[in-house]
């Protein structure tokens, strides 16, 4: 990382600018221009917190939309004004939410296999065994392996290999005619 010492007329420069109400990147592209110097938008804000400029409070915000919920506003009081003035209970906008956190999901019912494991280690398992796992999700817990034989084909037995496939795109044939004849199979 290089360091930049900044000068008197640049710190000068960057209080002025941050006054008139630029955001950082457009002071550190000023400062640039004015001063044939390479800052950037990290430097001009990380420069302004050490000088004890407001650095994290914006006049605007950066996202579209309004902070406040619409309502009568005082003609008194500029919008930058209202703004920064505290609220006195803050009230989520569930408008801009996800809306993963904005309401209740009901999760689905996992599937599973009708078989029970014989739970066998790695070094017990026989080139025929099915390799479907079981544990290992917790630090210290143990990985098992169903250990049943395993379908012709596939490193899982057939309970296990249903289970590990979507059904509904594992319906469809992997090889069709279209395929086989776009790599020169037919």
């Amino acid at each position: 990382m290089e360091m930049m010492n900044w000068l008197p007329e640049h710190s000068a420069a960057l209080e002025d600018l941050r006054a008139r109400g630029l955001s950082y990147s457009e002071i550190a592209d000023r400062i640039n221009a004015s001063f044939n110097t390479t800052y950037t938008r990290y430097a001009a804000l990380s420069r302004a917190q050490r000088m004890g400029l407001a650095g994290l409070d914006r006049p605007e915000p950066s996202l579209p939309g309004r902070l406040d919920p619409p309502g009568p506003s005082s003609p008194e009081l500029p919008g930058i004004e209202r703004l920064r003035e505290g609220r006195a209970e803050p009230k989520p906008d569930l408008i801009r939410w996800p809306k993963m956190f904005a309401e209740t999901v009901e999760m689905p019912l996992l599937r599973c296999a009708a078989v029970a494991p014989r739970h066998l280690s790695l070094l017990d398992l026989k080139p025929g065994d099915c390799r479907y796992p079981y544990g290992g999700d917790a630090d210290g817990e143990a990985m098992t392996f169903c250990g049943h034989p395993s379908r012709s084909g596939s490193s899982y037995c057939t309970p296990h290999l249903a289970l590990s496939r979507d059904p509904e795109t594992s319906a469809r044939p992997v090889l069709n005619d279209a395929w086989l004849r776009a790599v020169g199979a037919i």
